[in-house]
Order: C-alpha cells, then structure tokens, then sequence
C-alpha cells in the first residue's frame, strides 16, 4: 500500500511573485521609454526619474514612520512601476514640484492609505494623475511639441490630435480633421507641429511591443486589452462612418492614451478583474466609457477616468463572475 499524504493548498508553485511580474512589466515599459526620450528629450527624463524617485522615497517613508513596519516594500518594484506609469502620465515640461504632489497623491491615497499593494481599490497612477489634471489643469493639459529635446519648462507646446479631434465634433466642421497626421504617423509617434500629450503615449508602436512581450511571458492575458480596443475600434468605425466629423477609427486608435491605458493601465492585477468573463466585460466598459468621454464630455481624454470608473466597479465584477465550487451540480 502507498501512504497517502495531504498537505495544505497551494500544492503546487507557479514560479510568479510579485517581484518578478512587477519587473517584468517593467521592461515590457523599456521601448516606450527609450522613445519618449527619443521625442521629448530633457524633459522627459526630468519628469519620469524625479517621478520615480518620489514614489520610492514617499513609500519607503511611509511605511517606516507612519505604517511603522519593520520591513519595507521598496523592492517588489511596485513603487518604480507606479513612478513610471505615472511620469508616462504627465506632460514633458510639467514643473518638478508638481510632479512631487502627484506622486505623494498616489502612493500616499492611492495606494498605502488602503494598507499597500493588492489592497489598493484603484490604479495608484491614474489617482496621481487625476488630482493633477483637476488641481493643475493648466499645467497638466500644456502639451510639447516633440524633438525640442534640450527643453524642460520653455517647450514650445501645441494642439493634441485628440483636441483636434474634440474641436471637429464640438464646431461640426470635419474639415478641421484635416490637421491631423496620417494613423501609421501616429503610430510611429510623428505628430509634426502639434503637441506629443503625454510623455508615455506619443508612440503606439512601442507600447504594442511592450504589450506583446507581457503576452509571451504570461504577465498579463489578451481578454483586457483587446476587448477595450477592439470596443473602441468599433464604436469609432460606426461613428466615423456615420458623421465625418468623428475622426477615423485608426487616428482615434493611436491618439492620446488609448494605447497606454489598454495594455498598461486597466491590466493591473490588484484592479482589475480574477476572471475572464469579468476582463471581457471591464474590457467593453472600459472602452465604451472612452468613446462616451472623448467624443460626448468636456475633456478630449477618457481613458484615465474610464479605468478609475470600472476599478470602482471591479468587485461587483467579480461577485457577479464567480467561478462555479468545485463539486457542485450544474444547473
């Protein structure tokens, strides 16, 4: 006879920690940063280190003096990944004490206040960046032209393709469309004359290599983002078809921060969705909502508020998708 041995769950390890999937995540980020470099020079690294830097000092402060815990979590790459993400948020010429504010917003409320990593009910670089955006909306919405890459603060700054966008719809005058560069252009992040947005967003081709390197090693699945941009490929398509004044589905694909939010933002696995029917319907909502702000709403950009919307929503999501008992009957 063989001795039958029962042990406690988990019974077997996947080799994940949250370690290596933060700094996988991490170097998954490495084209797009090399790019913003590329396109916006001084001033984006300027923005992104002092980000950083500020999001491992408040942590590492936090959790030693007021949390008071022996062991801080500084190393587990969560607080880098969040300085990034958020610097990738920000404009190229936003002043450093600015940049201070938001990272203290968002580790501070968006992520320790709930008690730190996986108990944090929203993305902590989207909180960041949506304080910013309403206590500095001046500041936050002065958009660079890229290849000014001695400049910091003195950039010359532009329209975004998504302002363009907004003031078609918002006059009914298609003809202003006509400013904005061809879809392959955004892309590759060539906007000519107009502003670049966003440090993390001006090129679209290096967050969809980064986004297939995160598929290959399994750090996130393709549920996320293919259903917000497939969403939003088709909303866009019906409504460009329907009324030339909505921009064409590929300009709206590659403008703004659809790109970054769809494979980095809404995958984030503290606020998102456990299951894949979950994923799927976040995934739409999340899209919808986008197509819903940019093109309805004041503000030409809804990816952020999008994600913040559905993170709040995540765990009804996950009541409403749980996963059958093991043992039990089907219906």
């Amino acid at each position: 006879m063989h001795r039958l041995i029962v042990s406690l769950s988990p019974h077997a390890h996947g080799g994940d920690s949250t370690e290596k999937n933060m700094y996988g995540v991490l170097i998954a980020l490495i084209p797009a940063l090399v790019v913003s470099f590329a396109f916006f020079g001084l001033g984006a690294f300027i923005v992104c280190a002092t980000s950083v830097v500020a999001c491992v000092l408040f942590e590492w402060a936090i959790t030693k003096f007021i949390l008071k815990r022996e062991k801080t979590t500084i190393t587990d790459g969560s607080a880098i990944l969040t300085g990034i993400l958020l610097g990738f948020n920000m404009p190229s010429n936003l002043p450093i004490w600015i940049i201070l504010i938001g990272a203290l917003v968002a580790i501070g409320i968006g992520k320790m206040t709930f008690g730190g990593l996986g108990c944090n009910p929203f993305n902590p670089a989207l909180v960041g960046r949506a304080f910013l955006l309403v206590s500095f909306p001046v500041q936050m919405t002065s958009w660079p032209v890229s290849g000014q890459l001695l400049a910091y603060t003195d950039a010359t700054t532009g329209a975004t393709p998504l302002a363009i966008m907004n003031q078609a719809i918002k006059t009914s005058d298609a003809s202003v469309l006509e400013q904005l560069p061809q879809g392959f252009d955004l892309l590759i992040g060539n906007h000519g004359i107009l502003g670049g947005g966003c440090i993390g967003e001006i090129c679209g081709l290096a967050l969809i290599l980064g986004g297939i390197y995160m598929l290959t090693k399994k750090i996130i699945t393709w549920h996320i983002p293919v259903t917000i941009l497939g969403t939003v490929l088709v909303i866009s398509a019906v409504l460009h078809y329907s009324n030339p004044v909505y921009a064409s589905p590929l300009n709206v694909m590659f403008s703004g921060g659809l790109m970054l939010g769809a494979i980095f933002m809404a995958t984030d696995y503290v606020t998102s969705p456990m299951s894949k029917k979950g994923q799927v319907i976040y995934g739409i909502s999340i899209g919808v909502l986008t197509i819903v702000i940019r093109n309805f709403g004041a503000y030409p950009e809804g990816m952020s508020f999008a994600i913040l919307i559905m993170n709040a929503f995540t765990p009804l999501i996950n009541n409403y998708c749980k996963p059958k008992r093991f043992g039990e009957a089907a219906k």
